[in-house]
């Protein structure tokens, strides 16, 4: 498995970076996959999000993830393409003060919120919705990481 991370050069120093490694692997763990998937993670400013929002989704607005599916095999290393999930790190802080956890709580939160949406979660009903929440909460248990769900409404893209 090869996991990409890409974080903006305005963010690389942040001490609320979390491990996106453990993240990732536990996000897959958690759903049973067991196939070597390849994927990107990129954390970056709102602009950045905004401009990919607009030119794959056509909503002119940033937005605080974004999740691409792929549906190939990375040429590199033969393995199965996940897909990218793009974070914007301004919309974690924000989200993170209003909701009174840390930063770190909340990129944990937006990449298996994002990781979820690769391997086809929806939250466009309310029975997806429950099955997606659940899923990110069993993650964030695993990592350790306390945020309360109920108060917390992902503004994701796909």
């Amino acid at each position: 498995m090869t996991i990409f991370i890409e974080i903006a050069p305005e963010f690389q120093n942040s001490p609320d970076l979390p491990n996106f490694h453990k993240c990732i692997l536990a996000t897959l763990d958690a759903q049973g996959v067991s196939i070597e998937y390849d994927l990107s993670l990129a954390i970056d400013n709102d602009e950045r999000i905004r401009e990919l929002n607009y030119e794959f989704l056509g909503q002119d607005k940033p937005t605080d993830v974004l999740a691409f599916p792929a549906q190939h095999v990375d040429p590199d290393s033969g393995n199965p393409y996940l897909g990218d999930v793009i974070v914007s790190f301004p919309r974690a802080q924000a989200q993170a003060e209003k909701a009174g956890h840390t930063v770190t709580a909340e990129l944990y939160l937006l990449t298996i919120h994002g990781i979820l949406h690769l391997l086809g979660h929806n939250h466009d009903q309310p029975e997806k919705k429950a099955r997606m929440w659940h899923a990110q909460k069993q993650v964030l248990a695993e990592l350790g990481v306390q945020v309360n769900l109920a108060d917390i409404e992902v503004q994701s893209e796909r």
